[in-house]
């Protein structure tokens, strides 16, 4: 089976609730016969129900047309065939039912790997479920949805055993919209048959009516933080940080376009936050998070940085007269940065599946529960917060001074990169107290983005005349002709002194704080 997503509701019923016309529905022409099938299900998680937590469910099937692994995520967190998005979608990923009934395949591993953080995934319930399926199909014979009646037992596999069995429904759209959906709750309501209240087969198979309850190592509750706090905001938005960086992890692992960019971002942000806002940040989440955001930070900008240089010298190449492209330049090119990108990826790759990398998400979780901030973060975040952005701009103000007074080719570079993370760090941080101050948060924003475009520019000029450098050298000791490497290398620096002047005509704009911007 493809990958997909799922539409569908679930109905609480009694063995007595009696099927309506389903008929009745609008668009509904006609409704096949049905057709029963025996489902067998085990699901696994790990000890601690990292999954359920999540809201995602893993599943090895047989019978039915479906046989296979199941993996189901709340959010769609790759690629598949654009469906619209309501409350019900779901992303579902398959992989055949293979012969090692508990084996996961690869692929499912590595979705659901950073919530699971190196822990065995293991089964935790059997489910054994008579469906009996009618397909529900429109005036041009096109299927709008099928409705399943489900008998459902269900039999829990952990210290905690527990056997239930119960009925239910389920309607799920194939070619149908939300409408239908919408009609079958009022039908069904009818009968007295309910939505149901609980999440999955699996959910009711715990005994868990919501994902969280009664797992051996429930996870500590979020620390109350006082409405309005500087707390409160700064919480508020690592915990979307989080989000985003747990949505982008299953990309990188399958090598999906700008996966590593965004996951990289998402780093950056959690990073900038805990330095700008330092003082709401207990030393000792510091002192564990800086260097292990630092770590992930370099990983990540090393297989970013391959991306990076395959795209900008194909183009360029291609751009120069063909007289003055002398010797195998495009094959060592593309050679080099293959095997650089080869290389950054294994090594994401190895980092990814690290205790390391484990220990840090943890901390990353402890963190946005709110349990390590200091009693200045029960400030007001009006005035806070903004006090702490003015810091940042200060630090901004003085990596320009710095990168001013610094003479030698190699120095300036590396200080105007500086002045390239700080004024990161000021844009993440009038976004994230945006707001605060909408209006001179924004002009900050611009500003800082202006400049970080600018010396972005700049430093990838510089990366590309180092790897001009480094690939001419293998060229001049391999017999091979070197001018064309001059060449470009000649017009890349023309772009970083372009990508220069464009930051130098920046720099008045650059306010002395928040309330000047």
């Amino acid at each position: 089976m493809a990958d997909s997503r799922e539409i569908e509701r679930k109905y609480a019923v009694t063995n007595e609730t009696p099927i309506p016309p389903l008929e009745s529905l609008p668009g509904v022409a006609r409704i096949e016969p049905p057709v029963v099938f025996l489902l067998e299900a085990v699901y696994f998680d790990t000890a601690e129900f990292a999954l359920v937590e999540h809201g995602i469910t893993l599943r090895r099937r047989t019978g039915g047309d479906d046989a296979g692994w199941h993996l189901k995520l709340p959010v769609p967190a790759l690629p598949v065939p654009a469906l619209p998005v309501s409350s019900e979608e779901r992303t579902e990923l398959h992989e055949p039912v293979g012969t090692d009934p508990e084996f996961v395949p690869a692929r499912l591993r590595r979705a659901v790997a950073v919530h699971v953080r190196g822990r065995t995934l293991r089964p935790v319930a059997s489910v054994s479920t008579k469906r009996t399926v009618r397909r529900l199909l429109g005036p041009k014979d096109e299927v709008l949805g099928h409705f399943c009646d489900d008998g459902v037992e269900s039999e829990r596999l952990d210290s905690s055993p527990l056997t239930r069995s119960w009925r239910e429904w389920e309607l799920e759209l194939v070619d149908g919209d939300s409408s239908l959906l919408d009609a079958a709750d009022s039908l069904f309501a009818a009968v007295g048959a309910s939505r149901s209240d609980s999440p999955s087969k699996l959910a009711q198979a715990l005994g868990k009516p919501e994902p969280g309850l009664d797992s051996p190592t429930p996870p500590a509750p979020p620390t109350p933080l006082s409405p309005g706090s500087a707390g409160e905001l700064l919480v508020t938005a690592l915990r979307d940080y989080r989000r985003q960086l747990l949505v982008q992890d299953p990309r990188v692992r399958e090598e999906l376009s700008e996966a590593v960019h965004r996951m990289r971002v998402a780093v950056a942000r959690i990073r900038a936050a805990i330095n700008t806002f330092g003082p709401l940040v207990s030393d000792e989440a510091q002192s564990r998070l800086r260097p292990e955001l630092g770590w992930m930070g370099h990983t990540l900008g090393a297989a970013r940085d391959a991306e990076v240089m395959t795209a900008r010298f194909g183009p360029l190449l291609r751009s120069e007269p063909s007289d003055l492209v002398l010797g195998p330049i495009g094959a060592r090119m593309q050679q080099q940065f293959e095997l650089d990108a080869q290389e950054a990826r294994s090594a994401l790759h190895d980092s990814l599946d690290s205790a390391r990398y484990f220990r840090l998400l943890d901390d990353i979780d402890t963190l946005c529960s709110g349990a390590q901030l200091t009693s200045r973060a029960e400030s007001r975040a009006k005035a806070a917060m903004p006090e702490l952005v003015n810091n940042g701009i200060a630090s901004l103000r003085q990596a320009m001074h710095s990168a001013d007074t610094t003479r030698g080719p190699h120095a300036h570079d590396l200080a105007l990169h500086e002045v390239r993370k700080e004024a990161k760090r000021v844009r993440y941080a009038a976004v994230l107290i945006s707001p605060l101050r909408p209006k001179r948060t924004k002009r900050l924003a611009k500003i800082a983005t202006a400049v970080q475009d600018a010396l972005g520019a700049h430093q990838d000029s510089v990366v590309a005349r180092q790897a001009l450098l480094r690939l001419s050298a293998e060229a001049e000791n391999a017999g091979e002709a070197t001018f064309s490497y001059g060449r470009l290398h000649a017009i890349e620096q023309s772009r970083g002194e372009d990508s220069e002047a464009d930051y130098e005509r920046i720099l008045r704009r650059i306010p002395k704080s928040l309330d000047t911007a």
